[in-house]
């Protein structure tokens, strides 16, 4: 256990943890909503700090994260919890293992170990993915300021129901973040995930002020938030945001308690990738649709193909520096500079 940050006491021994959206008030001997941080006789603890659930060496592609040095590897963490309910979620089976079952588990791995399986394994960043990091800020704060003074990145893959505090207290390791956007509606948010997504459109905003790099994913799911009016009122969102942020257009299959939806139809992901471009923004990709065209990177002013992907695998990268060979304008990015190949 470790003492907890952004959680204020209060009387009775309640607290009042201020590191998401939820802001849960907690009293004692319980736990927040994440199922992670505990009050122990007015004291908030998180209960993961050093406990990893999942560690795996990923491309970058897979986060999706594809401006962030393209076909690099990065070393993924997480730990169980979650302060989401998502019906449609894919890592269920350890994101909800503290609801489910009423215990933490995981096996004990020390930020500077961490840091040694990263540069062993060539990663260029460290994702905190899998489950929500946000309620692991301490464990990942303490990995991310080491892993910073080691030249490694720190990218977070997230709902984005967290707090402007902790966003203060990640941005000065955290380089980047794929922010779900699950829907434009409040009510799919509070009947679907148990959030709200007014934080969300914060967290995107503040990210963007606070010169975190950013990309975007929408799952896109049959009936439910597939509506051409809420595709488009996302698409100009994200455009508020800035035209360069990409935005991740992903097929929705069966999983976990929405067995009962079909995938979502080709047509569908087609139509939100041509919306994208419609509203102007400059990278829109497909996902889990392996071969199509919409999973490459073209440059922005003349249309040359620049990143040729297929799934989550790098075949080609055409950039001298980190701009276009053909008409010179910069990739937007967090990218290496190279001779292009």
């Amino acid at each position: 256990m470790k003492e907890a940050i952004l959680y204020e006491k209060l009387d009775d021994h309640y607290v009042r943890c201020h590191l998401c959206a939820h802001r849960c008030r907690i009293a004692p001997a319980r736990v927040g909503i994440c199922g992670i941080r505990e009050n122990r006789r007015g004291t908030l603890y998180t209960l993961v700090h050093g406990i990893s659930i999942a560690e795996s060496v990923d491309p970058i592609e897979k986060k999706p994260l594809f401006h962030v040095y393209p076909g690099s590897k990065s070393y993924s963490i997480a730990t169980v919890g979650c302060n989401f309910r998502c019906e449609f979620c894919q890592n269920h089976d350890i994101s909800q293992i503290p609801h489910r079952e009423g215990k933490i588990i995981g096996r004990s791995s020390m930020p500077e170990e961490i840091i040694e399986r990263a540069l062993k394994t060539g990663s260029k960043t460290i994702a905190y993915t899998y489950t929500e990091p946000t309620i692991f800020l301490e464990y990942a704060l303490d990995i991310g300021k080491m892993a910073h003074e080691k030249g490694i990145k720190n990218i977070f893959v997230t709902n984005g129901f967290m707090t402007g505090e902790a966003l203060d207290a990640a941005a000065p390791w955290l380089d980047g973040a794929n922010v779900d956007l699950k829907s434009f509606r409040d009510g799919f948010y509070r009947k679907y995930c148990g959030g709200r997504l007014q934080p969300v459109l914060d967290s995107l905003k503040k990210m963007k002020d606070l010169g975190i790099w950013v990309e975007v994913t929408t799952l896109v799911i049959p009936t439910l938030n597939d509506g051409e009016k809420e595709l488009r009122d996302i698409a100009r969102y994200i455009y508020s945001l800035g035209p360069e942020t990409p935005w991740h257009i992903s097929r929705f299959h069966p999983q976990y308690r929405m067995q009962n939806l079909p995938p979502t139809p080709l047509a569908t992901i087609h139509m939100a990738a041509e919306i994208g471009r419609e509203t102007g923004l400059r990278y829109v990709y497909t996902g889990n649709v392996p071969g199509d065209e919409r999973e490459s990177t073209y440059c922005s002013n003349c249309g040359r193909l620049l990143i040729k992907r297929h799934g989550f695998n790098v075949e080609e990268i055409d950039l001298r520096g980190s701009k276009c060979p053909a008409c010179k304008t910069p990739l937007d990015g967090i990218l290496e500079t190279h001779g292009g190949t």
